[in-house]
């Protein structure tokens, strides 16, 4: 869930790039976000393979390293850039080749790639600088990549969520509106992404690439990833267990099947 705490005097849910100290706090537990964060449809994988000239793939914001892991599974070449060390020894660990960095300060020393991708991260990199950094190490025809998972529980799990969040964390996302509908609640960040693609220039005409899919959670398992959400990861220890308590007895044990759509918004790199 790529959610920022919400500041209304200076509205970060329009330049999460800005807000570091959030998108540098997934490292405070990476083994359990590792363990419990989602990974991406195969269909979805193989097509940004099958549309990449070739398998060298620079991973930004590549975290523990689940989707890398996935595009090696496939048969690419990964290079990691991460900007939270935690996180990078984690992917290491996993035999994953990670340099510590943000993306727009990062130095490809003059390497080249046929994919450039990120998985639930292009949000916290400046879309302009960011689009214009992945056409600078991308081959000619190479593809940039960025994608998320738009969460869909089922109505009452959503409006249970809402409920907990409006009354414990005021300034989180407003998970209630997003819950009504989802995919437009993301579209801002994707039109944000397409815009910075096409103001970087250097690309074709963005495209958006939906993957629809389903996985079912217990309640414990719920309950386990919650602690990874960006609204969730610089709690306090006392205020995360209330949270959880609260989700917990709002929660059937039996759990829930969450519906997820991920979308790719991808551009090729033009030139030759």
């Amino acid at each position: 869930m790529p959610t920022i705490a919400r500041d209304p005097s200076s509205s970060p849910e329009n330049e999460p790039h800005r807000y570091r100290e959030v998108a540098e706090s997934f490292g405070v537990d990476a083994e359990r976000y590792d363990r419990t964060r989602p990974p991406y449809p195969e269909t979805m994988v193989n097509r940004i393979v099958a549309d990449s000239p070739g398998p060298g793939v620079l991973d930004v914001g590549c975290g523990t390293g689940i989707e890398a892991r996935q595009f090696r599974a496939a048969g690419c070449t990964v290079l990691g850039v991460e900007p939270d060390a935690r996180m990078a020894e984690f992917a290491r660990r996993a035999g994953l080749a990670v340099e510590v960095s943000t993306f727009e300060t990062w130095d490809p020393a003059g390497r080249t790639f046929d994919a450039v991708v990120a998985g639930q991260a292009w949000h916290w990199v400046d879309p302009v600088k960011g689009a214009a950094k992945a056409a600078a190490v991308l081959r000619p025809g190479g593809l940039l990549a960025a994608f998320w998972h738009v969460f869909e529980p089922p109505a009452d799990v959503a409006l249970a969520l809402a409920d907990v969040y409006r009354r414990l964390l005021p300034h989180a996302p407003d998970l209630g509106s997003m819950a009504q509908r989802p995919l437009d609640g993301y579209q801002v960040m994707f039109t944000k992404a397409a815009d910075g693609i096409r103001a970087a220039g250097g690309f074709g005409e963005p495209e958006q690439w939906p993957f629809d899919w389903e996985r079912h959670y217990t309640r414990d398992e719920w309950l386990d990833q919650l602690p990874t959400s960006g609204a969730l990861t610089r709690l306090p220890a006392d205020r995360l267990a209330e949270v959880l308590d609260e989700v917990r007895a709002a929660t059937d044990p039996g759990g829930f099947t969450m519906h997820y759509t991920t979308v790719a918004v991808t551009a090729r790199r033009t030139g030759g």
